[in-house]
């Protein structure tokens, strides 16, 4: 597993090396109790996780203000923080359960971020984290307008919202309207795998959200802007 991580991302450390191992063996383990993650054999994890979601490095600026929304069991925001200590990272998650977990492994880990219980619509519209990000990162299987919608309010002008995504040929079109109501501009980047197509969209934010978005809870996935 070691040769395969040093093979898989370039520059790892011994250090990170030992983290990402540690952190296949905590997923394994918590996933016989909690529902983390559909992949399950430590290689496929290094690559179908680790790497996908390592995509979004160079889009993020040094001390970055980081928001994961709806991180899950983590991802991609900690492999980006294993690799990149100097993010200042935000675990957010809508499920108590996950988010214990994200608190054990971020301790075993000895990693520094805030891991938060939330809904995404109830953050979009607290003071405390509305346009206070630099990056808000998704990895969701969301359509793109609803996720724009719950990340881009996070989002300070000038930042981005970047959403981890596979084929898009069909979201992208009906995801224009909703980044010009949100303030935003989208672009593609293509991310080179051999499991598939994998794709960033990153809508780069250049007026404020209006103040009606996010919608109250729920409603950005029954009605897509």
């Amino acid at each position: 597993m070691r040769e395969l991580l040093f093979e898989k991302i370039p520059n790892l450390t011994g250090e990170q090396c030992d983290k990402f191992v540690a952190y296949i063996r905590l997923l394994i383990e918590w996933n016989q109790k909690i529902n983390l993650t559909a992949i399950t054999e430590p290689e496929a994890i290094a690559t179908k996780h680790f790497l996908d979601s390592l995509a979004a490095l160079p889009y993020l600026k040094e001390g970055a203000t980081v928001v994961d929304v709806g991180t899950g069991a983590g991802f991609p925001g900690v492999p980006l923080l294993i690799t990149r200590p100097d993010l200042q990272l935000t675990l957010m998650d809508s499920l108590q359960k996950r988010v214990k977990f994200l608190e054990t492994l971020c301790a075993e880990l000895g990693l520094a971020a805030t891991c938060l219980h939330l809904r995404a619509e109830d953050m979009g519209r607290d003071a405390k984290y509305r346009e206070r990000f630099d990056a808000a990162l998704t990895r969701a299987v969301a359509p793109l307008p609803v996720l724009l919608e719950l990340t881009l309010p996070l989002v300070r002008v000038g930042g981005q919202s970047i959403c981890y995504k596979g084929e898009t040929f069909a979201e992208l079109p009906l995801a224009q309207n909703a980044a010009f109501i949100l303030g935003g501009t989208l672009s593609q980047v293509a991310v080179p795998a051999d499991y598939g197509v994998r794709n960033l969209i990153i809508c780069t934010k250049k007026t404020p959200t209006p103040s009606a978005y996010p919608r109250k809870a729920g409603l950005p996935a029954k009605k897509p802007l």
